[in-house]
Order: C-alpha cells, then sequence, then structure tokens
C-alpha cells in the first residue's frame, strides 16, 4: 500500500472538514423547536430525510450514469441503510433529543463506533488490540459519567434508551458501510437511495398508525423568536443533512480516512456549543468531563482502527472520489473502515 499523497491545499481539506462538523452538530440545536411545537420525530425525520435525499438526487444521478443496473442489485443495501441510518439513527436520536439535552444524546449516540468494536470482538472471539481496549473502557466510563446516575442530574430515562438504541443503530450502519460488496452503489448515490429509502419507511409507518406522525405548520419558537416552521427544518434539510454529507464526503477525500476522521469529533463539541449558546442547556461539570472521556475513547479506537497509509486523491481525480465513482473503502484487517461521512446517524 502507497503512502498517502502530499495534498495541494491541506488547509481547505481542515475548513471542508470543519464545516461538515459544524452543519452535523446543529441538527439537534434545530429539531429542537420543531419537536416542541408538535412534531413528532418520524415525521421530523421523514421530511428530513425525503427532502435531503430529493436535493442529492442529481448528484447521486450523475454518479450512476451508464451504472443503473447497480440499484436492481443494490436494493438489499439500501434497504438496510434505509432502515438501520435513518429509521434507525436519525429517527432514535431526534427521539432523544426530544427528552433530554442536545448534548447528552450526541454523546451517548457516539458511543456507536466502541459498541460496533466490541460486537465485532464477541462475533469473532477474539480480543481487539490493547489500545481499542483501552479506548472502549475510557469511553464508557465516561457514559456513567454522562448519566450522573449518584449527582443531581435528572435524566429522562426514555431519552437515554432512545440514545442508546441510536448507537446500537450507527454501530450497525458502520458495519454495513465497512462491507462493499460488487453491488455498491457510489457514496452520493447510497445516501441519497437510503434517505429517500428510509421516507419511505417512515411515511408508510406514519400512514399505518404504527409510528406516531404529527406535523405542524403553525409558527415555532426558533431561540426566542417566533418564525415559520420551515425556517429550522430548512437548516436541518440544507445545511445539517445534505451540504453536511456532501462536505463529508469531501473531506474524506481530501484528507484521507485519518484525519477526516478525527476532524470529525468536533461534531459533539459543535453540538454541545450550539445547545449551550441557543438552547441555553449548560452540561454539569462531571457531565463536561464525561464527554470528554467519550470523545477521548472514541478518538482511541479510531486511533487503533484507522490506517496511516490512506492513500490520498490526486487533484485530477478529486471530482471523481466525490461523486463516488471508486468505493472510498480500505480494508484494515478483517475490518473495513468508510471513509466518507456517515449517512444518517444525527
Amino acid at each position: 500500500m502507497t503512502r498517502s499523497r502530499t495534498l495541494d491545499h491541506p488547509a481547505a481539506g481542515l475548513v471542508v472538514a470543519v464545516l461538515s462538523a459544524a452543519t452535523f452538530g446543529m441538527s439537534g440545536t434545530f429539531a429542537r423547536p420543531l419537536l416542541s411545537s408538535g412534531w413528532s420525530p418520524g415525521a421530523a425525520v421523514a421530511v428530513r430525510t425525503a427532502v435531503a435525499g430529493a436535493v442529492l438526487l442529481p448528484a447521486a444521478t450523475w454518479s450512476m450514469r451508464g451504472r443503473s443496473r447497480l440499484l436492481i442489485r443494490a436494493w438489499p443495501r439500501l434497504l438496510a441503510f434505509g432502515i438501520v441510518g435513518v429509521a434507525g439513527a436519525q429517527l432514535c436520536y431526534f427521539a432523544a433529543v426530544e427528552r433530554l439535552p442536545v448534548g447528552i444524546a450526541i454523546l451517548i449516540e457516539f458511543l456507536g463506533p466502541v459498541l460496533l468494536v466490541i460486537a465485532t470482538s464477541a462475533a469473532h472471539r477474539a480480543f481487539p488490540p490493547r489500545l481499542t481496549i483501552l479506548g472502549a473502557a475510557v469511553a464508557i466510563g465516561g457514559l456513567f459519567l454522562v448519566l450522573d446516575l449518584t449527582g443531581s442530574s435528572d435524566l429522562d430515562p426514555l431519552g437515554v434508551a432512545f440514545a442508546l438504541t441510536a448507537a446500537v443503530a450507527v454501530a450497525g450502519y458502520f458495519h454495513l458501510a465497512g462491507h462493499v460488496a460488487a453491488d455498491s452503489l457510489p457514496p452520493v448515490a447510497l445516501a441519497s437511495g437510503g434517505l429517500l429509502t428510509g421516507a419511505a419507511i417512515l411515511a408508510v409507518a406514519g400512514i399505518t398508525g404504527v409510528l406516531p406522525f404529527d406535523a405542524t405548520t403553525a409558527d415555532v419558537d426558533l431561540f426566542g423568536t417566533a418564525r415559520a416552521w420551515w425556517v429550522p427544518m430548512a437548516v436541518i434539510v440544507l445545511a445539517s443533512t445534505a451540504f453536511a454529507y456532501v462536505t463529508g464526503i469531501l473531506a474524506a477525500t481530501l484528507l484521507g480516512a485519518r484525519v477526516a476522521s478525527f476532524v470529525a469529533l468536533l461534531e459533539v463539541l459543535f453540538a454541545v456549543v450550539a445547545a449551550w449558546v441557543l438552547l441555553d442547556e449548560v452540561p454539569t461539570i462531571i457531565q463536561g468531563f464525561g464527554g470528554a472521556l467519550i470523545v477521548a475513547g472514541v478518538a482511541l479506537v479510531r486511533l487503533e482502527g484507522t490506517p496511516d497509509d490512506v492513500p490520498g486523491p490526486t487533484s485530477g481525480d478529486r471530482g471523481q472520489d466525490v461523486l463516488g465513482d471508486e468505493p472510498n473503502v480500505v480494508e484494515v484487517g478483517e475490518v473495513e473502515h468508510l471513509q466518507v461521512a456517515p449517512l444518517g446517524p444525527r
């Protein structure tokens, strides 16, 4: 395997990666006003994913030119991504945000990679590397501090359950993303198709009464000011989904898996700061320390699992990779790591 090529503009890649993390991190803060005004998590996620999938559809169509037959072979994969990445992770995250502080919800959800390591080790009946074990232990210790079970924090148990379920769904997403078959779709096509599939599943569940599906066109209280419902929804759809995903793909293409994955950890910081400034949600000192441990633990897991020598694209083929003409996947032992931003964990 060749060593990473020197990037022409590394600063630009870092800026793009930070923008992706920042916009991903804002989704919970802008979802809260919608959920407080009468929107159910199912309806909010369905609208978010349907519109974002449609926004990404032109780029997805372009990436699939001449290869439409892949859609027929990849329908099980699209269905799995729709169920796990959208109907699982996003729905449970929004349900958690409805009941928990945004920063707490995203910190718990961020345990997904750690849960994946534990599940993979159990399935293969093998101990992971020491650094991975340390990272998992640190992150789980941080979870107990975030929950603040012996302190004054009064977290909603159902909200915690939703956040943990979202973490499990994130782990499932990464498991699916890390195993690319012969029928694998380009990343943008997988994103658009997965979002639209998830939206369809949620819509059917709502219409049939399986899932609460409430929406309202009344104005929402957006950080102390009355605004039309579509204002926070537009931020969630355009910034925190479509823009965040595309810039995540671009960042991974420009920087490679290792740097991009570590910059993506800033998402937690942006989510906590946005909730602090806009929603006045301030974590306790012990929860803040626990959150730092979770991020550190996830960083240790990624440090062990992400290769140093992921080849970077040349300036001539960056656009091709962004549109997904080649799968951005690198295999490390028995675990493959997707080099693009997650499809729908938050």
